[in-house]
């Protein structure tokens, strides 16, 4: 049993150590990055690639509930039928 728990504690860290690559991102060998795209004049790094826009992680306009309000009647808002 101490065995299998040895075995499993160093399989766990060999998967844990292997899955962080800090170096830059480059295309794998004999590939290379995808063109540009129309209009832009330069073709896009691997970071920009992986960066996300705006449009895609907007940010946060959350306003605080500072005291409780009574909503408003909503003529769409209707019980469920039955």
């Amino acid at each position: 049993m101490k065995n299998y728990r040895k075995i499993a504690a160093l399989t766990a860290v060999t998967v844990l150590t292997a899955c962080g690559n800090r170096g830059a991102l480059e295309p794998p060998q004999g590939q290379s990055l995808p063109p540009a795209v129309y209009g832009e004049s330069e073709k896009r790094t691997g970071e920009d690639l992986i960066t996300p826009s705006t449009q895609a992680q907007p940010e946060r306009s959350d306003e605080l509930l500072r005291r409780s309000e009574k909503r408003q009647d909503d003529k769409f808002d209707l019980p469920p039928p039955g």
